[in-house]
């Protein structure tokens, strides 16, 4: 009788079950997304977070990096959506390559230090008149640094980073509600992780230069993806490069009295 009972039950346990396993498969692959996007995302945080420094206020640059991964998100979201047809388009991928490569000369060639916001370099001059005058002069590539100058190139760069990343995730699973649910929680952790960067970027002084080679070297990955598609370079190779940068951007720690105090725009 108990065997006959159990019999019984099985086709109405049967659907239970199917959709029990169906929610451990797309948890499973949910977590593998989110750990796919942090371990991709660490040197675009390290660019976002050196981005918003060019407006010294610290309110500022929350809100430039607030407002820039809001358009960040947006943009990938539609990424993700039209993923098949956008990652096919080479000029786009060109954009993206050459765009980070250009970020990470930039820097190397040393027109990207000691960023400045100018709106805040006269306030501080009109509240203290004997604080020494900003040494950035009109010519300076930061001279006069908007909001909405960085909010734009926030989301540009996520966008460009996004290239690599989506397409890691559309290699991982074809559906796409996972892929943007991935994608907004990796958006999340990629804001908590640039506001962590934008303190050990005061700390460390190699931690800059470190990030922006890694923003090269995405860059020269998706350049190489045009030009050789048939070369595949192994991702744990490319993460050993990028540990290996980040290794060497934490070596050296500034002291203590070295550091610039609390609302300091001077990096």
């Amino acid at each position: 009788m108990e065997v006959e009972s159990v019999e019984s039950l099985t086709p109405l346990l049967q659907p239970l079950l199917q959709e029990a396993d169906q929610w451990g498969e797309v948890l499973l692959l949910l977590l593998l997304l989110v750990g796919l996007e942090a371990v991709l995302s660490a040197d675009n945080a390290i660019a976002l977070a050196a981005i918003s420094r060019r407006l010294h206020d610290p309110v500022r640059q929350r809100m430039a990096l607030n407002l820039g991964l809001v358009l960040a998100l947006i943009f990938r979201l539609a990424l993700i959506a039209l993923a098949s047809q956008v990652l096919a388009f080479w000029p786009l991928q060109l954009l993206a390559s050459a765009y980070l490569l250009w970020l990470c000369g930039r820097h190397l060639l040393g027109k990207d230090d000691g960023a400045d916001d100018n709106g805040a370099g006269q306030e501080a001059a009109a509240a203290d008149p004997a604080a020494p005058a900003s040494h950035h002069g009109p010519g300076h590539p930061h001279h006069g640094a908007t909001l909405g100058s960085i909010v734009a190139t926030l989301a540009l760069t996520d966008l460009a980073f996004s290239l690599d990343s989506v397409s890691a995730a559309v290699a991982v699973t074809d559906r796409l509600p996972l892929v943007m649910a991935g994608g907004v929680i990796g958006i999340l952790a990629l804001r908590l992780t640039a506001e962590l960067f934008l303190r050990w970027l005061e700390i460390f002084p190699h931690l800059e230069t470190a990030g922006y080679l890694a923003v090269g070297l995405v860059g020269l990955k998706l350049l190489l993806r045009l030009v050789l598609p048939a070369v595949e370079v192994p991702e744990w190779a490319l993460l050993l490069v990028v540990a290996g940068l980040f290794a060497w951007g934490f070596s050296l720690r500034m002291e203590s009295s070295s550091l610039p105090g609390p609302g300091s725009g001077d990096a």
